[in-house]
């Protein structure tokens, strides 16, 4: 099988969260926004694994959609964790560099899919 950038990079980045979430929840004893960065965070590899066994073109587009909407939310419960200091600069700007990344991805997918797409 073909590697798939988008679904390993979205695994890898749902590991780093599943460990901010335990570390949030250990050390700072925040549960509240780590736990809505974990949900959102999470669903977003598993819209992409749910878009890879799609049944047409405009089903996995729309898969791709949720991801994207669920990608952008866990930006903003990360930007919401570092403006309340529950992450520090650097700790931000990985995760923030990788959910960026994810970001783009789906979104030159969801372009590309779009323009092949005749509905």
């Amino acid at each position: 099988m073909k590697d798939n950038v988008v679904l390993r990079k979205s695994f890898a980045f749902a590991v780093r969260i599943v460990n901010l979430y335990k570390f949030l929840c250990t050390e700072k004893k925040e549960y509240v926004l780590s736990k809505q960065n974990l949900k959102s965070a999470t669903s977003v590899g598993a819209a992409i694994r749910e878009g890879v066994q799609a049944e047409s073109r405009a089903d996995f587009k729309h898969k791709m959609g949720i991801a994207l909407k669920e990608i952008s939310e866990t930006i903003y419960w990360l930007e919401l964790l570092k403006e309340t200091d529950f992450l520090v600069k650097e700790e931000f700007d990985s995760l923030h560099t990788d959910a960026i990344e994810v970001l783009k991805l789906l979104t030159s997918i969801i372009k590309s899919t779009k323009s092949n797409i005749s509905i």
